[in-house]
């Protein structure tokens, strides 16, 4: 190709999912603000990219998967411009919405800490791979040194090929889904072949040869061995096959952490979008709590992990989808004469009708934790048009060198 077929472009500024972007705009993948690169335009997309000017923030990537697999997205960055880049996009949500407050120093996790993975698994003429896409590929790329996943996750990648010679087809390949817990390894497997009695069998010898804690298969649990539990406070918990946890014990201490300042001497508290119970149980070493969720099988494992503990505070739950059945300024209020904090813990949508509802009902404190810096800046904006101050957000990055960016904030009545 000759150099009339290339394009070149600077880098003006960092898009929310890590590309660079120029003028146009085009979308660079892998580069930083201020880098003149040159590449091949394919609609609003450069290919085949030459780095001319590097940035000062460029570094070596630390994974030798990096330039083929595609779990990260900024290994060639410094982790300073990381950090700061990801205050910033929170900083900037608010100031888009007329926001200002203070910002505590980020709490990033360590390599080698992510504590869950789903792997893309499939059978090959040699065998079998297990590995993540490349990047916008259907390419798998194996990832034997990664940096990201703790040490028990990369030594299970054999067993998650070992299920792929069982259980998977030629034609699609398995999601295997593996989560560390306190008993072993929890392993939710999609997309493998219809169970039958020669591959229960097999399976089941699969179970005891790799230790596992638990098997799901699809939607059937086949094998658990030890019950997968998860420590949340002074509890322990076995949540159902493939629900919501934190990505890294660190990752869940800092929020759970910021939870705990934001509501304060609360002695009587309601989490919303509570799951399994990451922020409820912690909170019931030193107040009552009332968990609502819309997953009834989180809120039967967070109860049964409740009544096992000893020392805790009364935990009550209540199964309830807050999209189409938010708590009512009513029920809020209710909840007012004795519950005075709010914790609420939901999906990339946000919470706009249960965020209406807590606006009216104007119970004394709210922590709001946040895996999508936009909607909690539109979040933000109604809790303070309704008279809260946004006190403080603490910006906590456990998914290392990835574009995603969750957070924990403080409001109170003023």
């Amino acid at each position: 190709m000759t150099d009339a077929a290339r394009t070149t472009a600077t880098i003006e500024r960092l898009g929310h999912q890590g590309d660079g972007i120029a003028p146009g705009p085009i979308y660079v993948p892998r580069t930083l603000p201020g880098e003149r690169v040159t590449g091949v335009l394919e609609g609003q997309n450069m290919t085949d990219i030459r780095i001319e000017d590097p940035s000062e923030h460029r570094v070596q990537a630390p994974c030798r998967h990096y330039k083929s697999c595609g779990g990260c997205q900024l290994q060639h960055v410094s982790d300073e411009f990381v950090a700061q880049w990801k205050v910033e996009i929170v900083r900037n949500a608010l100031i888009s919405r007329k926001l200002e407050t203070d910002f505590r120093p980020i709490q990033t996790s360590p390599t080698h800490s992510r504590r869950r993975a789903t792997l893309t698994v499939k059978r090959t003429k040699k065998g079998a791979m297990a590995g993540f896409h490349g990047r916008a590929s259907d390419v798998i790329t194996a990832i034997p040194d990664c940096h990201l996943l703790a040490p028990e996750l990369i030594a299970a990648l054999p067993m998650a090929e070992d299920l792929a010679l069982i259980g998977a087809s030629r034609k699609a390949p398995l999601s295997v889904t593996i989560t560390t817990s306190q008993a072993g390894l929890d392993v939710l497997v999609k997309n493998g072949k219809p169970l039958d009695g020669p591959l229960r069998i097999q399976l089941a010898q699969a179970v005891e040869r790799h230790s596992l804690a638990r098997l799901t298969w699809d939607d059937e649990l086949l094998a658990m061995e030890q019950s997968p539990t998860q420590a949340f406070g002074g509890a322990n918990v076995c949540p159902p096959p493939g629900a919501f946890l934190q990505a890294t014990p660190e990752g869940e201490s800092a929020l759970v952490a910021a939870v705990r300042e934001g509501v304060g001497d609360a002695r009587r508290i309601v989490d919303l979008f509570a799951g399994a119970g990451t922020f409820s149980l912690p909170l019931a070493q030193t107040a009552e709590v009332h968990a609502v969720e819309g997953e009834r099988e989180m809120m039967q494992a967070l109860e049964l992990g409740w009544r096992k503990a000893q020392g805790l505070k009364k935990v009550t739950t209540e199964t309830r989808d807050l999209f189409r059945n938010p708590l009512l300024v009513e029920d809020l209020r209710q909840f007012g004469k004795v519950y005075d904090a709010v914790v609420i813990d939901p999906p990339r949508a946000g919470a706009e009708a249960q965020i209406a509802q807590l606006a009216k009902a104007k119970l004394p404190l709210i922590s709001y934790v946040s895996c999508n810096p936009v909607t909690f800046a539109r979040d933000a904006e109604v809790l303070v048009a309704a008279g809260y101050k946004l006190n403080w957000v603490q910006v906590v990055d456990q998914f290392r060198w990835s574009s995603h960016t969750e957070l924990a904030a403080s409001f109170s009545l003023t």
